[in-house]
């Protein structure tokens, strides 16, 4: 249990709330299973993160780490103390034996990231922490401890680099297309990594309504009067089930350049979590020990991302992941349902968007949405981002 304040393998004015701790924690406790299986094989590979360490002067990091330094407020007993406790308290419940430094940098916009090959550091900005109460903000903290714990910011600063001397190659013949297979796979990786660091944010926080009202105000802003986290988690629903085979593809489009996802899909996944038998074991006090990390099978992880993705095709509600499955088990006037499913594109006669049956015209497609904000680990400018 997180107790008295006294201090605790180095983790000194612990806040005294009464939270379960997990010694020796493995982050493959909390991990999505297809960010476990990249995980486990990264770690198989023996040096794989000491060569790179070795590169790291080829990175931005040190010069990101001087410009935290000297243009952000670093985060201790005399600066943002409140914060200061949450950090160690997130670190004392999952068993991190050294706090990573975290800085407050001036930004309205509401995000957090944890950098770095050496060690990690965490950063959040003026937008966030005005945004969000102090049970909403531990979770947060504990989202950003759970990507120190798991890795992922040796992983992703690695990936990012050699994404991006991929491109600087790509004028090679077929270079874009490679690029392009790299970049997609990267980003999804990211975003099953971002559902694994919310469920460490659970851990942390132990409080799933703060879970979930942080991320409604990420979605909607500082207006909990104006939300209701039942009516947020059906929205997520009606994303999943509603449409037809065009928003199916629709969502795919949307989706494939964000490195998280979406805010409502984030809940609902986290809720999902909480109800687990998984999650229930953690907090009984069972859970894979990081001691016995060396000893995880690459080809079980595989085995355990493979039978989710499987599961996932089989529940999901999606029309296109219903028509995979309908393939699957040879349903018969697939081609009929694949008509209907997009009739909307065109009409009669070759006549566009009157729904009628399927024409040579042109095609009728939504208004393009919101252009995503840009993705939080691969930064436009000299300050990356990691919106939670």
């Amino acid at each position: 249990m997180s107790d008295d304040g006294h201090e605790h393998n180095g983790h000194a004015k612990v806040p005294s709330r009464q939270r379960r701790r997990f010694p020796g924690i493995s982050s493959r406790a909390y991990e999505h299973p297809a960010d476990r299986s990249a995980l486990v094989a990264l770690r198989k590979l023996s040096g794989f993160d000491t060569v790179f360490k070795a590169l790291s002067g080829l990175l931005p990091e040190r010069s990101l780490r001087l410009l935290f330094l000297s243009d952000s407020v670093r985060v201790s007993d005399q600066q943002f103390a409140h914060l200061n406790d949450m950090l160690r308290d997130a670190c004392y419940i999952l068993d991190l034996e050294k706090v990573p430094p975290m800085y407050v940098n001036q930004d309205p916009q509401p995000n957090a990231m944890c950098i770095g090959l050496d060690e990690p550091i965490i950063v959040v900005t003026t937008g966030l922490v005005e945004l969000l109460d102090e049970e909403e903000m531990r979770a947060v903290i504990g989202h950003e401890v759970g990507h120190a714990l798991s890795g992922h910011s040796v992983y992703r600063t690695v990936l990012l680099f050699l994404t991006n001397l991929a491109i600087r190659v790509a004028w090679i013949p077929l270079g874009n297309l490679a690029v392009m297979a790299i970049v997609t796979a990267l980003r999804e990786w990211f975003r099953k990594s971002e559902l694994s660091a919310d469920r460490a944010g659970l851990l942390v926080g132990q409080d799933l309504r703060a879970s979930m009202r942080g991320l409604m105000k990420i979605a909607g802003g500082n207006h909990l009067h104006e939300m209701n986290v039942d009516a947020f988690l059906a929205q997520a629903e009606e994303y999943e089930a509603g449409g037809d085979l065009r928003d199916s593809v629709l969502k795919i489009l949307n989706v494939l350049p964000r490195s998280h996802p979406f805010t409502t899909v984030r809940a609902a996944e986290l809720k999902k979590w909480s109800e687990s038998r998984d999650y229930q074991r953690i907090m009984d006090g069972h859970y894979p020990r990081r001691s016995e990390d060396k000893d995880t099978s690459v080809s079980d992880s595989f085995r355990e991302s493979a039978s989710h993705y499987a599961t996932h095709v089989k529940t999901s509600k999606d029309p296109l992941m219903k028509l995979v499955t309908d393939l699957a088990g040879g349903a018969g006037d697939l081609g009929g349902r694949v008509r209907r499913g997009f009739a909307g594109f065109a009409g009669p006669a070759g006549q566009p968007g009157s729904g009628g049956q399927p024409g040579s015209g042109g095609t009728t497609t939504k208004d393009q949405p919101p252009t995503d904000r840009p993705p939080t680990d691969e930064p436009p400018s000299d300050r990356p981002r990691d919106e939670d």
